[in-house]
């Protein structure tokens, strides 16, 4: 051969892209600044655990684990509940920037007997990492030999794509595909389209493969709170909760909507007034008044948490008709048994993408508000991001990266 350097360049390249095949296993946004953004991760338990041992795993408040799943928080020592194996959960994650792209490097795992990086990547975190990417993250040197009680980072998938979607309020989550999958089933699952999903993850076509993770898009209410609000930017994916305000407020996002409706919480703690200033309206509290044109409505909105302070808003508007009866995400009984429809069904519709039982929707004495403005003025979403391809795409990448090599060897051999 001519020139041995090109032979000696393109190994290096082929190895870099067999060492990319093996750890790659999700989209990866490209970041270049230090802000975060709310995220899901979708995890399915390997065994019985108790909402505060979920929690523990990815180091969260078991409180917010409940509510992004719509798992009525009223219930008894709910914290200590069991819930069952193969139970698939959004689990509420912040996704930063480190070292470029986004991920979440805030998961750290105690190693116990008979761990290995396999089995705690696979069974455990349930396909959400690679035992390649904990072996990096945490630096260790010989994954054949793991010392019990060896504290591991756990880089887990995220993505935040300017919290929109199509220019419109969006949480993504990192969905690990199973075997029954289909592209267009997890798009019907989560009520967007195959095309979508083929643009947020940069997929050349609609194939997918067992252990690839997709960013999913899941529509939401935005807020519009002041900058200097600690919440700025609070997000909510439909058909969930998210508490605000030190646990004082709760905020839901009904399926379907757009609007963000905030009330004080049902958790016994401590907190500031929540009354709107200049009237005798509380936090959430809506007042109509029929007028022949039209109907004057009032309502004292959450407008964010400062410095220990629960801040309200006083909204005065005249709408054509009263509005009805405010529509809650419905809240479900902490789970027990595994439904066998969510168990088994290839990516099953959103009638059944929750954990248990439907409970009664939750009671407040007041009239919520049943519109209300477009909240903020979002950024475009993930058109025009780079990302990379996901593990299974790349490795047929490498295949005719191959190809090419062996051409082109001949070609100076010659």
């Amino acid at each position: 051969m001519r020139n041995p350097e090109n032979r000696i360049l393109f190994l290096i390249l082929a190895s870099s892209l067999l060492f990319f095949t093996a750890t790659s296993k999700s989209t990866i946004e490209p970041c270049s600044s230090n802000d975060t953004c709310n995220s899901l991760l979708g995890y399915t338990l390997y065994t019985d655990l108790k909402v505060s041992e979920v929690a523990s795993l990815f180091q969260v408040d078991p409180i917010s684990v409940l509510l992004a799943n719509a798992i009525d928080i009223s219930y008894p020592d709910v914290e200590n509940h069991i819930l069952p194996s193969k139970l698939f959960l959004k689990i509420p994650l912040t996704c930063s920037c480190v070292d470029g792209i986004r991920k979440s490097l805030s998961t750290r795992y105690k190693t116990r007997p008979s761990d290995t990086l396999g089995s705690i990547a696979d069974s455990v975190y349930g396909g959400l990492v690679s035992a390649e990417q904990i072996q990096e993250a945490s630096s260790v040197s010989d994954p054949s030999v793991l010392d019990v009680g060896t504290s591991l980072v756990v880089p887990l998938p995220c993505a935040c794509f300017n919290g929109t979607d199509n220019s419109l309020p969006a949480v993504y989550l990192s969905y690990v595909v199973r075997g029954v999958d289909t592209l267009a089933g997890v798009a019907r699952r989560y009520s967007t389209t195959v095309t979508d999903l083929m643009n947020v993850n940069a997929m050349g076509a609609p194939d997918v493969s067992s252990g690839d993770i997709l960013a999913v898009p899941l529509s939401a209410c935005a807020s519009n709170f002041p900058k200097y609000a600690s919440d700025f930017g609070l997000i909510v994916p439909n058909g969930s909760y998210a508490l605000a305000a030190g646990h004082c407020v709760q905020c839901s996002c009904a399926l379907g909507s757009r609007s963000l409706y905030c009330e004080p919480a049902s958790l016994a703690v401590s907190c500031s007034s929540m009354q709107c200033r200049g009237s005798n309206l509380m936090l959430g509290n809506i007042t109509v008044q029929q007028s022949s044109a039209g109907c004057n409505v009032t309502s004292c909105d959450y407008n964010g948490f400062d410095n220990g302070t629960i801040l309200t808003m006083l909204s005065r508007s005249l709408q054509p008709r009263c509005p009805g009866p405010q529509q809650f995400a419905p809240l479900l009984a902490p789970p027990d048994t595994l439904p066998k429809d969510i168990m088994y069904a290839p990516a099953p519709s959103p009638d059944f993408d929750g954990p248990g039982s439907v409970a009664s929707s939750p009671r407040s004495s007041i009239i919520p508000p049943g519109g209300g403005s477009f909240p903020g003025n979002p950024a475009n979403g993930p058109a025009g991001s780079i990302s990379m391809a996901t593990a299974s795409s790349v490795s047929h990448f490498f295949v005719i990266f191959l190809i090419s090599i062996s051409s082109f060897s001949f070609v100076f051999s010659s």
